[in-house]
């Protein structure tokens, strides 16, 4: 029976890939990758240079398909993501059933861990669900942004006892109270940080953590966000494209 991997790839260094992750490279014979358009192309080639480093005799070939867009003409964001994913869980399904032979094994490399904001573990299990091509998967688990922020900075996510909520820019952004002393933020692509009231809170930043562009920044709010806004909108400009994740910390009382 065909088999898939979903397979954490860490952050962005290659050395972030485990062993287990190295062991599930070396039994793929088709890796899937979905390109993001030019813009991102890096993000394709950074799966290409895993392969490369850790497959050593075991022969693979690499599909792309072109991943699709979200329309933002749909209102809801619910909405927008579902339909979002119907379209992806079609493209997935065709690449299963038409690229692997019945006892091929695939393979989707996840950027990150597949647990953390990412869809791939849903539209696998609607194409489970539809029946329409049998096969069988398992999940290879990655070493997430949080992680690689907490490290690169050399610090702990949360003091003794306290706890830690990790959320989106777009919650922390709509008003609701949060109550964690420390609050880990992914996907915040209108920098809602600036409007914590309290601009002594904490801020450590990273994008592209663990690449040769990585960029850290840590400090108050006060002091820190127009530096990260400067420095996000420069790297967006040369790069074409950024992923940033930060920490913010409540001051002590």
């Amino acid at each position: 029976m065909r088999h898939l991997f979903i397979i954490g790839i860490g952050a962005g260094h290659p050395d972030y890939i485990t062993i287990q992750a190295v062991k599930a490279l070396n039994l793929v014979d088709i890796f899937f990758f979905m390109n993001k358009g030019d813009s991102k192309d890096e993000l394709v080639r950074l799966r290409k240079d895993i392969c490369e480093r850790y497959i050593e005799h075991h022969p693979y070939r690499i599909v792309e398909s072109v991943d699709p867009i979200r329309d933002e003409s749909i209102p809801d964001y619910k909405t927008r993501v579902q339909q979002w994913h119907l379209e992806r869980v079609q493209i997935y399904e065709d690449l299963i059933a038409n690229e692997l032979s019945e006892d091929a094994t695939g393979a989707f490399l996840i950027w990150g861990d597949p647990s953390l904001y990412d869809s791939t573990l849903r539209i696998i299990d609607q194409i489970v669900a539809r029946a329409n091509v049998p096969f069988t998967y398992d999940v290879i688990p990655g070493i997430t942004s949080p992680q690689a922020l907490a490290a690169r900075h050399r610090i702990p996510l949360h003091d003794i006892g306290e706890s830690i909520l990790i959320t989106t820019g777009r919650h922390l952004a709509s008003g609701k109270p949060i109550e964690p002393e420390n609050i880990l933020v992914m996907l915040d692509g209108h920098a809602a940080y600036k409007d914590i009231p309290d601009q002594q809170t904490q801020i450590y930043w990273g994008a592209y953590l663990g690449m040769e562009n990585e960029i850290l920044l840590s400090g108050t709010l006060e002091e820190t966000a127009p530096k990260i806004e400067a420095a996000r909108a420069e790297a967006r400009e040369r790069n074409g494209w950024i992923m940033d994740t930060y920490l913010l910390s409540k001051p002590a009382n």
